[in-house]
């Protein structure tokens, strides 16, 4: 089965119809036939972006529910060392703790596709064993 890590940009995008991304990111999200993975942490980051509308975190949470994205928690003490090594490596781009949790999700399941409109981020950041990750609304 095709995976795909989501980010908190699309979901947002997909969220907010005044976004610039919008369009492109509920084509991509609607005609995808996968399964979504994200983190706790990239849906507290989108959850603060939506609030600005009393729906927002509401519909956020409808979307996960109804495309049964798998939400992983990478918040034990191993997990969150790892994400600050990550976000020390990295440091110039810059990483978040949501990005590295993405990063972090991605080796545990060896997950390389990501949909995020962090192209810089997403096309330097790396897995444990070297190998880039596939920006799919790049390939849209």
């Amino acid at each position: 089965m095709n995976s795909w890590l989501l980010d908190a940009g699309p979901l947002i995008a997909f969220l907010d119809r005044s976004d610039p991304f919008h369009v492109q990111v509920k084509a991509a999200l609607v005609s995808f036939k996968g399964k979504f993975f994200t983190t706790g942490a990239v849906i507290t980051e989108a959850m603060h972006f939506l609030r600005v509308d009393i729906g927002g975190p509401a519909t956020l949470v409808d979307f996960l529910e109804s495309s049964r994205t798998a939400v992983v928690d990478c918040c034990q003490p191993a997990d969150l060392k790892r994400a600050v090594k990550l976000m020390q490596k990295y440091a110039d781009t810059p990483m978040d703790f949501a990005d590295a949790s993405l990063v972090l999700l991605g080796d545990s399941l060896r997950v390389t596709q990501v949909c995020t409109l962090d192209r810089r981020g997403f096309a330097t950041y790396r897995m444990a064993t070297g190998k880039r990750f596939t920006l799919v609304l790049d390939e849209k």
